[in-house]
């Protein structure tokens, strides 16, 4: 039997949702497709059909009114599927959509007397639906798709014995979700800062030997910011150290909106002190990027309002500034070093730029050149 699913990456996407218990293993992460193809396939063992499908809502996209959804093919099985993976659905549509709107299960044994049947997909397919069954698949107690099958096999229709065991393949698909979702929310939280929201320092380190690697041997643009807070001190003698961690928690938030690139890498090295490394910008572009991070720090009112735990509000403007240092890997490396000592010289670069920052009067940036020149903004 043939099933076809969407690819990895395409996948992906219908796994940005949100899950609140915790995740344990791992053993599922970058195997959901094979997964959804191993649930149709066991689906089919034990309610033979002549078709079926997998249907999920897009979360990215998806409203809190469930008619406004769409679902979309990530995986089926039956004469014409390998035209259906990736086909959209509005959840307005067909009985899947009934199914999916509802949260109910759903048997037609008859189509065609049947005034949810959709048949625009069976022109699309050129396959005859004669009869359906649909179980809806659930996360915690929201939809978010639909398994379907088609065409009883060995029986003249579907059965309430049937629907039983849809449902169980409908919950172990809801179970395989979930624990992909925590699969990756522990993979993402195995590399984030905690309190900023940002990567951390060991993210960091294994990203910049990627882009170290990869503009070597491409001879690539990569750039480097190395920053910390002036009087950040002041901060917290003067408001508490709850006060100081709310600032740098505002700060992620102020590099998230300054840094667009996508693929930068944003974080926290430890302290008050962050690092971004900027992969395809030239030291000139790196240099406008810090001194928007400059500005837009200086001119940040910080605690501005009261914290979600009550702590008061300070509105504290222009005491928290910033020393930038920036570095350009192609501008300051000749590459006659081993790797690694290429790779610490680069972010000894962009350190040492950031104290001529702080040492020539703080709140600057400081552009380490290849001539091992300094260049100052205003």
């Amino acid at each position: 039997m043939d099933i076809y699913t969407l690819g990895k990456e395409e996948i992906d996407k219908f796994l940005k949702r949100r899950r609140r218990i915790k995740f344990e293993e791992n053993e599922f992460e970058g195997k959901l497709d094979l997964m959804l193809r191993e649930i149709l396939q066991k689906a089919n063992e034990f309610v033979p059909s002549e078709s079926g499908s997998i249907l999920l809502d897009e979360p990215e996209k998806k409203s809190p009114f469930p008619e406004k959804n769409n679902l979309v093919f990530v995986a089926c099985f039956g004469e014409g599927s390998s035209k259906l993976a990736g086909v959209t659905l509005p959840a307005t549509k067909g009985i899947v959509g009934r199914t999916y709107c509802t949260g109910e299960p759903y048997i037609s044994p008859d189509v065609k007397e049947d005034k949810h049947f959709y048949g625009e997909i069976d022109k699309k397919t050129q396959f005859v639906t004669k009869s359906i069954i649909c179980v809806p698949v659930m996360i915690g107690k929201s939809v978010c798709g639909v398994i379907e099958l088609l065409n009883r096999k060995e029986k003249v229709n579907y059965t309430k014995e049937d629907l039983n065991l849809l449902e169980i393949f409908a919950a172990y698909t809801s179970t395989l979700i979930q624990n992909v979702l925590d699969a990756k929310r522990h993979k993402e939280l195995s590399k984030e800062d905690s309190l900023t929201g940002l990567y951390n320092d060991r993210y960091f380190h294994m990203q910049l030997d990627l882009e170290v690697k990869k503009a070597r041997e491409q001879r690539k643009e990569l750039s480097l910011i190395f920053f910390d807070l002036d009087n950040f001190k002041f901060v917290n003698d003067n408001y508490g150290h709850l006060a100081g961690s709310r600032v740098l928690t505002e700060v992620g938030g102020i590099l998230r909106d300054v840094v667009q690139a996508e693929n930068a890498v944003i974080a926290r090295y430890g302290g008050d002190e962050f690092v971004i490394i900027l992969p395809d910008v030239n030291y000139e572009q790196a240099f406008k990027i810090g001194n928007d991070i400059k500005e837009s720090i200086k001119n940040h009112i910080f605690l501005e309002e009261v914290s979600r735990y009550g702590d008061p509000a300070h509105h504290i403007k222009g005491a928290i500034t910033s020393s930038v240092g920036v570095a350009s890997y192609l501008d300051c490396i000749t590459m006659e070093r081993k790797f690694e000592e290429d790779k610490n010289l680069f972010i000894k670069l962009a350190d040492e730029a950031m104290y001529r920052a702080k040492e020539t009067g703080r709140d600057k940036v400081c552009l380490r050149r290849g001539d091992c020149t300094y260049q100052f903004s205003k």
